[in-house]
């Protein structure tokens, strides 16, 4: 049987670093298994031989993980994910995938990058579910493929957003449309609502359904942004309330593009 070790990691505040883990101990040929904590911030590895090899492949990825405590000979490695995530995770992969479409065609058509920057939000969430359902008995080849082609796309996207919400700074385009914004970014808040309840049926506390949750649950607060955003600009008659919210959620999308392209 294999051993176990707890990490510490610091760093882990948010799912994409889970994320990261688990591509950078997919290139440690003796670990078997992985499972996370992330209110914790802690890491269990099952792993034959010595613990050296994953501590450093854990300290490469600069979140400060430690080993909490000895590690633990011949420990029964736990039982496998349950495939019945498969379907809630798929449920959720559509849903945002359709409100990435709809929310873009949206943006577009009342001139809002507000829209424009939460359907690339979607987008993100999207590739995370669709990156959940490799790790679900998929090989670790496969999710870093498609790990390193969802963090350029995002990456390219977010760039060209921040660039184009400088452009109508500078210019002082029309002001977008409240009424479009409001709808739309009521109608991806329930569909996130709706998501969160499709995952519960995949049981929460698996790794990647948590991760999946937290990135939904803070999805919500991104639709609210967007709301506020129209409200401001309804009240001022100014269009900066709209392009900062834009620029937020861009800055934030391509900041998770920037942790899996350090992989």
């Amino acid at each position: 049987m294999p051993n176990r070790t707890i990490f510490t990691v610091p760093g882990m505040d948010c799912p994409s670093e889970e994320q990261a883990i688990r591509m950078r101990l997919a290139d440690v040929q003796s670990v078997q298994d992985l499972r996370f904590d992330l209110d914790a911030r802690q890491v269990q590895v099952w792993h034959e031989g010595e613990v050296a090899p994953v501590a450093e492949a854990m300290r490469t990825l600069g979140m400060g993980a430690k080993q909490a405590g000895e590690t633990e000979a011949d420990t029964p490695l736990p039982e496998a994910e349950d495939a019945r995530q498969r379907g809630p995770l798929a449920i959720a992969l559509a849903i945002n995938a359709a409100f990435f479409v709809g929310e873009l065609a949206a943006g577009l058509i009342a001139d809002s990058m507000g829209l424009v920057a939460d359907s690339l939000d979607m987008l993100a969430d999207a590739l995370v579910y669709a990156l959940s359902l490799a790790a679900v008995g998929g090989t670790a080849l496969r999710k870093k493929r498609l790990a390193r082609s969802s963090g350029y796309l995002q990456l390219g996207l977010a760039l060209f957003g921040l660039i184009e919400v400088v452009r109508r700074f500078v210019t002082g385009d029309e002001l977008p449309g409240v009424t479009v914004m409001i709808v739309v970014a009521t109608l991806a808040l329930i569909g996130n609502v709706v998501t969160l309840l499709v995952l519960r049926k995949a049981g929460r506390g698996e790794a990647h359904v948590e991760a999946s949750w937290i990135f939904t649950s803070n999805d919500i607060k991104v639709n609210g942004l967007v709301i506020a955003s129209a409200l401001i600009v309804w009240a001022t008659g100014a269009a900066w309330p709209d392009l900062l919210a834009g620029a937020f959620i861009f800055i934030v999308v391509a900041n998770g593009a920037r942790r899996i392209l350090k992989l």
